[in-house]
Protein backbone atom coordinates (compact mmCIF):
# COMPACT_ATOMS: atom_id res chain seq x y z
CA UNK A 1 0.00 0.00 0.00
CA UNK A 2 1.44 3.41 -0.93
CA UNK A 3 0.82 6.60 1.53
CA UNK A 4 -0.36 9.23 -0.55
CA UNK A 5 0.90 12.62 0.85
CA UNK A 6 -0.45 15.17 -1.55
CA UNK A 7 -1.76 18.34 0.78
CA UNK A 8 -4.42 21.19 -0.87
CA UNK A 9 -6.25 23.32 1.02
CA UNK A 10 -9.15 22.99 -1.66
CA UNK A 11 -12.59 21.84 -1.20
CA UNK A 12 -12.57 20.53 -4.85
CA UNK A 13 -9.00 18.92 -4.86
CA UNK A 14 -9.79 16.97 -1.91
CA UNK A 15 -12.45 15.73 -3.31
CA UNK A 16 -11.45 15.11 -6.71
CA UNK A 17 -8.15 13.31 -5.73
CA UNK A 18 -10.35 10.32 -4.18
CA UNK A 19 -11.22 10.03 -7.64
CA UNK A 20 -8.36 10.27 -9.28
CA UNK A 21 -6.51 7.98 -7.25
CA UNK A 22 -9.38 5.13 -7.70
CA UNK A 23 -8.90 5.85 -11.31
CA UNK A 24 -5.12 5.13 -11.35
CA UNK A 25 -6.04 2.03 -9.35
CA UNK A 26 -7.96 0.69 -11.57
CA UNK A 27 -5.95 1.85 -15.04
CA UNK A 28 -2.90 -0.02 -13.50
CA UNK A 29 -1.67 3.05 -11.39
CA UNK A 30 -0.44 2.73 -7.80
CA UNK A 31 -2.59 -0.18 -6.56
CA UNK A 32 -3.51 0.07 -3.38
CA UNK A 33 -3.21 3.80 -1.41
CA UNK A 34 -4.01 5.49 1.88
CA UNK A 35 -4.55 9.59 2.14
CA UNK A 36 -5.45 11.19 5.17
CA UNK A 37 -6.37 15.24 5.07
CA UNK A 38 -8.66 17.50 7.02
CA UNK A 39 -10.29 20.33 5.85
CA UNK A 40 -9.06 24.39 6.50
CA UNK A 41 -13.08 25.48 5.45
CA UNK A 42 -16.80 24.53 5.67
CA UNK A 43 -18.27 22.65 2.65
CA UNK A 44 -20.54 20.23 2.31
CA UNK A 45 -20.35 17.00 0.84
CA UNK A 46 -23.49 15.00 -1.45
CA UNK A 47 -23.37 11.24 -1.87
CA UNK A 48 -23.84 10.30 -5.20
CA UNK A 49 -27.35 10.11 -5.44
CA UNK A 50 -28.19 12.73 -2.67
CA UNK A 51 -30.53 15.19 -3.86
CA UNK A 52 -29.60 19.30 -2.55
CA UNK A 53 -33.23 20.10 -1.50
CA UNK A 54 -34.25 17.35 0.53
CA UNK A 55 -30.88 17.53 2.62
CA UNK A 56 -29.25 20.91 2.51
CA UNK A 57 -30.26 24.38 3.90
CA UNK A 58 -28.86 26.11 0.81
CA UNK A 59 -29.90 29.45 1.62
CA UNK A 60 -27.72 29.23 4.30
CA UNK A 61 -24.92 27.81 2.64
CA UNK A 62 -25.52 30.64 -0.07
CA UNK A 63 -25.28 32.88 2.45
CA UNK A 64 -22.52 32.24 4.27
CA UNK A 65 -20.13 30.98 0.97
CA UNK A 66 -20.33 27.24 2.30
CA UNK A 67 -20.11 25.60 -1.00
CA UNK A 68 -21.63 22.20 -2.28
CA UNK A 69 -19.92 19.85 -3.82
CA UNK A 70 -20.88 16.17 -4.64
CA UNK A 71 -18.45 13.13 -4.27
CA UNK A 72 -18.38 9.96 -6.37
CA UNK A 73 -19.39 7.16 -3.71
CA UNK A 74 -22.75 6.71 -1.90
CA UNK A 75 -23.92 7.60 1.67
CA UNK A 76 -24.94 10.47 3.27
CA UNK A 77 -24.56 14.21 3.14
CA UNK A 78 -22.42 15.46 5.50
CA UNK A 79 -20.85 18.90 6.66
CA UNK A 80 -16.70 18.97 6.23
CA UNK A 81 -14.54 21.28 8.38
CA UNK A 82 -12.09 21.89 10.59
CA UNK A 83 -12.27 19.66 13.33
CA UNK A 84 -12.81 16.47 10.95
CA UNK A 85 -9.82 14.33 9.69
CA UNK A 86 -10.82 11.93 6.54
CA UNK A 87 -8.93 9.41 5.58
CA UNK A 88 -9.08 7.78 2.43
CA UNK A 89 -8.15 4.59 0.99
CA UNK A 90 -8.19 2.58 -2.40
CA UNK A 91 -8.19 -1.34 -1.92
CA UNK A 92 -8.24 -4.32 -4.35
CA UNK A 93 -11.05 -7.18 -3.69
CA UNK A 94 -7.62 -9.84 -4.20
CA UNK A 95 -6.37 -8.78 -1.53
CA UNK A 96 -8.64 -9.65 1.21
CA UNK A 97 -11.79 -11.79 0.97
CA UNK A 98 -13.80 -9.08 3.35
CA UNK A 99 -13.39 -6.63 0.18
CA UNK A 100 -15.59 -8.38 -2.23
CA UNK A 101 -18.98 -7.56 -0.30
CA UNK A 102 -19.78 -4.39 0.69
CA UNK A 103 -20.88 -5.34 3.94
CA UNK A 104 -18.42 -7.61 4.67
CA UNK A 105 -15.89 -4.73 3.74
CA UNK A 106 -17.49 -2.22 6.09
CA UNK A 107 -17.81 -4.48 8.93
CA UNK A 108 -13.18 -5.24 8.21
CA UNK A 109 -12.57 -2.00 7.66
CA UNK A 110 -13.65 -0.01 10.40
CA UNK A 111 -13.62 -3.34 13.32
CA UNK A 112 -10.19 -2.78 12.60
CA UNK A 113 -10.26 0.57 13.44
CA UNK A 114 -12.38 -0.29 16.58
CA UNK A 115 -9.88 -2.03 18.19
CA UNK A 116 -6.96 0.27 17.45
CA UNK A 117 -9.24 2.49 19.52
CA UNK A 118 -9.88 -0.63 22.40
CA UNK A 119 -6.52 -1.04 22.04
CA UNK A 120 -5.98 3.07 23.75
CA UNK A 121 -8.38 2.45 26.31
CA UNK A 122 -12.13 3.37 23.92
CA UNK A 123 -14.58 1.71 23.43
CA UNK A 124 -15.93 2.78 19.89
CA UNK A 125 -18.72 0.23 18.63
CA UNK A 126 -19.91 -0.48 14.72
CA UNK A 127 -22.94 0.06 13.75
CA UNK A 128 -24.24 -1.22 10.43
CA UNK A 129 -23.72 -0.01 7.86
CA UNK A 130 -20.90 2.33 7.74
CA UNK A 131 -21.05 3.97 11.52
CA UNK A 132 -18.66 4.17 14.47
CA UNK A 133 -19.69 5.42 17.39
CA UNK A 134 -18.95 6.45 21.16
CA UNK A 135 -21.27 5.96 23.50
CA UNK A 136 -23.94 5.28 21.26
CA UNK A 137 -23.44 9.00 19.13
CA UNK A 138 -21.48 8.82 15.64
CA UNK A 139 -17.81 10.17 15.28
CA UNK A 140 -17.36 8.72 12.45
CA UNK A 141 -19.49 8.21 8.55
CA UNK A 142 -17.98 6.18 5.97
CA UNK A 143 -19.06 5.48 1.94
CA UNK A 144 -17.50 3.84 -0.77
CA UNK A 145 -17.12 3.73 -4.67
CA UNK A 146 -16.86 0.52 -6.47
CA UNK A 147 -14.98 -0.15 -9.88
CA UNK A 148 -13.86 -3.59 -11.38
CA UNK A 149 -10.69 -4.41 -9.61
CA UNK A 150 -10.42 -1.72 -7.20
CA UNK A 151 -13.15 0.13 -4.65
CA UNK A 152 -12.59 3.66 -2.80
CA UNK A 153 -13.47 3.77 1.30
CA UNK A 154 -12.68 6.94 2.81
CA UNK A 155 -14.70 8.36 6.16
CA UNK A 156 -14.77 11.14 8.56
CA UNK A 157 -13.88 11.44 11.97
CA UNK A 158 -14.62 14.33 14.18
CA UNK A 159 -12.51 15.27 17.15
CA UNK A 160 -12.75 19.09 17.22
CA UNK A 161 -15.70 19.77 15.23
CA UNK A 162 -18.10 22.57 15.97
CA UNK A 163 -21.00 20.20 15.68
CA UNK A 164 -23.62 23.17 16.19
CA UNK A 165 -22.83 24.31 12.34
CA UNK A 166 -24.39 20.93 11.23
CA UNK A 167 -28.24 22.39 11.87
CA UNK A 168 -27.32 25.53 9.65
CA UNK A 169 -26.66 23.71 6.64
CA UNK A 170 -28.23 20.08 7.26
CA UNK A 171 -31.78 19.50 7.02
CA UNK A 172 -32.37 16.24 9.45
CA UNK A 173 -31.84 13.23 7.13
CA UNK A 174 -34.86 11.54 5.41
CA UNK A 175 -33.44 8.11 6.30
CA UNK A 176 -31.55 7.30 9.57
CA UNK A 177 -29.90 3.94 11.21
CA UNK A 178 -31.96 2.48 13.99
CA UNK A 179 -29.72 3.60 16.52
CA UNK A 180 -30.24 7.76 16.03
CA UNK A 181 -33.34 7.34 17.49
CA UNK A 182 -34.66 10.81 16.19
CA UNK A 183 -31.80 12.67 18.11
CA UNK A 184 -30.82 15.90 16.17
CA UNK A 185 -27.83 16.51 14.61
CA UNK A 186 -26.32 18.03 17.98
CA UNK A 187 -27.67 15.07 20.34
CA UNK A 188 -26.66 12.39 17.45
CA UNK A 189 -22.97 13.19 16.80
CA UNK A 190 -20.07 13.86 19.16
CA UNK A 191 -16.03 14.53 18.75
CA UNK A 192 -14.28 11.11 19.56
CA UNK A 193 -11.80 12.42 23.23
CA UNK A 194 -8.71 11.31 21.36
CA UNK A 195 -5.85 14.44 20.48
CA UNK A 196 -5.76 14.81 16.47
CA UNK A 197 -1.65 12.80 16.31
CA UNK A 198 -3.18 9.94 18.07
CA UNK A 199 -6.37 9.69 16.15
CA UNK A 200 -4.66 9.93 13.07
CA UNK A 201 -2.44 6.75 14.25
CA UNK A 202 -5.73 5.08 15.26
CA UNK A 203 -6.50 4.95 11.84
CA UNK A 204 -3.44 4.39 10.18
CA UNK A 205 -2.14 1.26 11.65
CA UNK A 206 -3.85 -1.46 10.84
CA UNK A 207 -3.55 -0.74 7.20
CA UNK A 208 0.18 0.62 7.36
CA UNK A 209 1.99 -0.87 9.52
CA UNK A 210 4.78 -1.70 7.53
CA UNK A 211 4.74 1.34 5.17
CA UNK A 212 7.63 2.08 3.08
CA UNK A 213 6.05 2.94 -0.20
CA UNK A 214 5.18 7.16 -1.19
CA UNK A 215 3.02 7.42 -3.69
CA UNK A 216 4.01 10.23 -5.72
CA UNK A 217 1.61 11.94 -8.06
CA UNK A 218 2.89 12.94 -11.59
CA UNK A 219 2.61 16.07 -13.99
CA UNK A 220 0.14 14.17 -15.73
CA UNK A 221 -1.95 13.14 -12.68
CA UNK A 222 -1.96 16.86 -11.90
CA UNK A 223 -3.15 17.86 -15.14
CA UNK A 224 -5.68 14.81 -14.77
CA UNK A 225 -6.91 16.33 -11.59
CA UNK A 226 -7.29 20.33 -13.12
CA UNK A 227 -9.39 18.26 -15.49
CA UNK A 228 -11.77 16.53 -12.85
CA UNK A 229 -12.19 19.60 -11.26
CA UNK A 230 -12.44 22.20 -14.20
CA UNK A 231 -15.17 19.72 -15.50
CA UNK A 232 -16.95 18.03 -12.41
CA UNK A 233 -16.40 19.19 -9.30
CA UNK A 234 -16.95 22.79 -9.81
CA UNK A 235 -19.47 22.41 -12.08
CA UNK A 236 -22.82 23.23 -10.70
CA UNK A 237 -24.66 20.58 -12.49
CA UNK A 238 -22.49 17.83 -10.93
CA UNK A 239 -22.75 19.32 -7.84
CA UNK A 240 -26.24 20.45 -7.98
CA UNK A 241 -28.12 17.61 -9.61
CA UNK A 242 -25.38 14.77 -10.00
CA UNK A 243 -25.22 15.30 -13.96
CA UNK A 244 -22.41 16.51 -16.31
CA UNK A 245 -24.89 16.93 -19.40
Amino acid sequence: MRLINYKTNSPEENIALDELVLLKAENGGFGESFRIWEPKEYFVVLGRACQVEEDCLKDNCDADNVRLIRRISGGGTILQGPGCINFSMVLSYESNEAYKGIRSSYRYILGNISEGFKHNGHKIEFFPVSDLAFQKRKISGNAQARKRSFFLHHGTFLYGFDINKISRYLKYPSREPEYRKRRSHAEFLVNVPVIPDKLIEIIKNPFLKNETKTGILTDSDLKTLEELILKKYSNKKWNLEGSLR
